[in-house]
């Protein structure tokens, strides 16, 4: 959030959910929860590149993808104990809610 902005990510999957392919998905999630707004925006960037992806899918711990100034304690612990579960509640709600199919992308916009 700012002045001028406010983000929000709802994950919708189109394949099953499981711990392997949800490394980005659980690292946006920890890092809204633990990051401040400068590391987060950065951080943001850096997990939308196709190369990080690519690289995590290979087996990269998302810890190596840190930037610096983050509080990397802080986002390991939230990484780690997150639980598969709000990603499936995302999900739900995209499907349920939304009436967005599994996998379709929808963009939402409410002012302040």
């Amino acid at each position: 959030t700012s002045r001028h902005t406010r983000v929000g990510v709802l994950n919708n999957p189109s394949s099953k959910i499981r711990e392997d392919n949800t490394a980005i998905a659980r690292g946006i999630l920890a890092a809204f929860l633990t990051q401040n707004n400068n590391n987060l925006k950065s951080f943001l960037s850096k997990l939308s590149k196709e190369e990080t992806a690519k690289s995590l899918a290979s087996g990269t711990k998302i810890v190596k993808l840190l930037i610096p100034g983050m509080d990397d304690i802080t986002f390991e612990k939230k990484y780690n104990t997150l639980g598969l579960d709000v990603i499936k509640t995302h999900q739900m709600f995209c499907q349920e809610v939304l009436k967005l199919l599994p996998g379709q992308m929808a963009v939402m916009s409410n002012g302040r």
